[in-house]
């Protein structure tokens, strides 16, 4: 992982991995994220009271686009601990700088993105990720947003999905808004619940280019399974 880090007013730049220098490998590597994903897990379960509810519709084997509503920071930590399958998503760039914490980083699943601008290096480690067969997080909201409306959702994990043939699975959250709100910096304990929706697959030909059609039905289509599952999800958290 490259990373370029400096005074405050430079930005951390990513560079383009390929998914085996994303996912950790060597024995050590997966004994080290194992049991870091167990504590992480073993924590949020009694501090925050995580429930994950739906576990029995997550695919068994193959790439997926995890699409969740986004409230919070913790919501892609969380989402790496509510699937039993290693996951992956993107990250800040700054958050990488230290060597410590990109180590921790790399285990729990994140990969550098720069926010300013394009970046067509993570773009690259993404594809990858989905090729190789790894579940990525892609909030389709795009940033963190408040209130219990869903906003215009975005277009990115519709067109993954279709592009790279694979199914997008929606996932509902409820109470990470509570637990830390946009701007805090202190966790509270506050129930979460994660509920996994149905997986949503692209109806699109095995080869060859994706109708513009195809993605506005498949995200029109995931925002009808995020609106349910999202009252799900804040009525079970109370």
């Amino acid at each position: 992982m490259n990373t370029a880090s400096g005074d405050s007013g430079r930005r951390a730049v990513s560079a383009a991995m390929p998914s085996h220098e994303v996912v950790s490998h060597g024995r050590v590597g997966r004994v080290a994220r194992r049991a870091m994903w167990l504590t992480a897990r073993g924590i949020a379960k009694v501090y925050l009271r995580f429930e994950v509810v739906g576990h029995e519709r997550v695919p068994d084997t193959g790439a997926f686009v995890i699409a969740p509503v986004h409230r919070s920071a913790i919501d892609s930590p969380l989402a790496a601990m509510a699937f039993e399958r290693s996951v992956f998503f993107m990250a800040k760039g700054s958050a990488f700088a230290n060597p410590w914490a990109s180590r921790a980083l790399k285990w729990f699943g994140a990969f550098p993105v720069s926010r300013d601008g394009t970046d067509f290096a993570a773009i690259r480690t993404f594809d990858s990720l989905i090729h190789d067969g790894h579940p990525v997080v892609v909030f389709p909201e795009g940033t963190r947003k408040r209130g219990d409306t869903l906003e215009d959702l975005r277009d990115g994990p519709a067109f993954i999905a279709a592009r790279q043939r694979v199914p997008i699975v929606p996932v509902g959250i409820g109470g990470t808004d509570r637990v830390l709100p946009k701007g805090s910096r202190i966790l509270r304990p506050r129930k979460v619940v994660y509920v996994i929706g149905e997986p949503i697959y692209p109806d699109v030909e095995l080869e060859g280019r994706v109708p513009r059609r195809v993605i506005s039905e498949l995200t029109e289509e995931l925002r009808e399974r995020l609106d349910e599952i999202y009252a799900d999800a804040r009525s079970r958290a109370g």
